[in-house]
């Protein structure tokens, strides 16, 4: 057996912005990336559904401590939502459960109804999603034939814009499809919101098509498909450039990066949350936060003997 390659990334590694192609599940992307830089550390921040395209956010070697330390609460998607049919996954790739002639609805109604999903709402999850009900996923109970009843959540759609409306009349029935773009905070199931756009009208709703552009600070500005990083296999961002992105920061001295890379911690500064400590041409030494009299490390980005 020959000797596995060298990994492509340094030990402190960065983070990958992916752009998810459809019918990938997170897993499969975060594989692929792995053979791709010949490393097995990676690991993702939150995953996107198979049917979904889009930012993915993935760590690389020891950025991967970083994943759950990042603000990623806000997300924003551009979404295809057919109103006219329901389905038993609110999506495209479920089974149908009801058709219903939609042509009727008018732009006014439907505009009534978006913003009746604006702002604070309480949102029932789709049933066939990842959260655990007694301890197993709610999408392996709904595949056993369980009928899975999901509390409602509290969520926040800061923005749900209808772009364009197009009527397709089958022969049969009548079908509306609403471009729209969608942000919201984390936790928010876009095909819920289609689904009970549907549910207001009478005629069910479900999603054909979600496209996530942009995860918290990250966007398709940052991301690259699988396709171009197997021509030019790196990161988007190394471990500096990415706590500089997505961290508030200060800057410390010489003194100050000798303690925080033995663990010891620093005077506060008034800065709220987790944020970095960056030497004063830009390496993170560690990411910090702020507690009383203490600004003690939550990661130590470059402890000694990793990095010398």
């Amino acid at each position: 057996m020959g000797e596995r390659p060298a990994p492509l990334v340094d030990v402190l590694g960065g983070l990958l912005i992916v752009d998810k192609a459809g019918g990938m599940t997170s897993h499969d992307v975060v594989a692929r990336c792995r053979k791709l830089l010949h490393t097995r550390k990676i690991g993702h921040a939150g995953t996107l559904d198979p049917m979904a395209t889009g930012v993915l956010v993935l760590g690389v070697e020891r950025a991967t401590k970083m994943l759950g330390l990042l603000t990623l609460t806000t997300k924003a998607y551009a979404a295809t939502i057919r109103l006219g049919q329901s389905t038993v996954t609110d999506d495209a790739e479920g089974e149908g459960v009801a058709t219903t002639a939609a042509g009727h609805v008018t732009d006014a109604e439907i505009a009534s109804g978006v913003a009746g999903l604006t702002g604070d709402i309480q949102q029932v999850p789709a049933t066939v999603s990842a959260i655990k009900v007694g301890g197993e996923r709610a999408y392996a109970r709904a595949r056993a034939g369980e009928d899975v009843q999901l509390a409602a959540r509290p969520v926040t759609v800061s923005r749900f814009d209808v772009l364009a409306r197009r009527d397709i009349d089958t022969g049969t029935t009548s079908f509306v499809d609403l471009e729209v773009v969608v942000e919201c905070s984390s936790g928010t199931y876009i095909r819920a919101l289609a689904r009970d756009l549907g549910e207001k009208f009478g005629v069910g709703g479900h999603l054909t098509a979600l496209r996530r552009t942009r995860v918290g600070p990250f966007t398709l500005e940052h991301a690259r498909t699988l396709d171009r990083l197997a021509d030019d296999p790196g990161l988007n961002l190394d471990i500096d450039a990415a706590a500089r992105l997505a961290f508030a920061h200060r800057t410390i001295t010489a003194a100050e990066e000798a303690s925080l890379r033995d663990g010891r911690w620093l005077d506060p500064v008034g800065i709220p949350g987790v944020h970095a400590a960056l030497t004063a041409d830009g390496r993170a030494i560690a990411l910090l936060e702020e507690k009383g009299r203490r600004s003690s490390p939550v990661l130590v980005v470059r402890p000694r003997g990793l990095i010398d």
